[in-house]
């Protein structure tokens, strides 16, 4: 009788100790990052309007480090003056290599002043990323604007990031 209540007691404080150090502490925090960007649109099967929008860019984030780098692809559609681009994914590198996921949505629309549109309702949704960020989660507003004539534009993301 009692080496079986040591064993469940021996068996109950391994698994807490277990349970603690896989849980560790999660840290929340706001996130932003800002940043130019070079957009190129491209034919696209996998979009149902038939056309992507490709953008390289760079920028800063205090959050994250310093200088990030990021890569994304969406599908867009064009309806009058409004473009709406859906299925968006962020590719987020930060100096130490460590990659950030997320997803993103909205519309650009025309703000009367040359070719620039800016960006309206548009947010994103972190999803996961490699190294501190593998399990990360969180999201935001993403605002800015392009030039629908170069493709060159701004983008700044706000919002919260929890990560491990």
């Amino acid at each position: 009788m009692f080496k079986s209540a040591l064993r469940i007691a021996t068996a109950s404080v391994l698994m807490t100790a277990a349970m603690g150090a896989s849980a560790g502490n999660s840290n929340t925090e706001d996130l932003e990052i800002s940043g130019v960007f070079q957009e190129v649109v491209t034919p696209s099967l996998l979009c149902p309007s038939k056309t992507a929008g490709n953008l390289a860019g760079y920028g800063e984030s205090e959050e994250l480090g310093g200088r990030v780098v990021f890569l994304s692809s969406d599908c867009f559609a064009q309806n009058g003056a409004t473009f709406t681009f859906s299925n968006g994914r962020f590719l987020i590198t930060t100096m130490t290599g460590e990659l950030l996921f997320a997803n993103y949505s909205g519309q650009a629309i025309p703000t009367g002043q040359g070719t620039q549109a800016a960006f309206n309702g548009a947010t994103f949704q972190i999803t996961g990323g490699t190294g501190r960020y593998a399990k990360a989660s969180g999201g935001g507003n993403i605002t800015g604007t392009e030039d629908l004539v170069t493709a060159k534009g701004t983008i700044k993301l706000s919002g919260k990031i929890t990560y491990k």
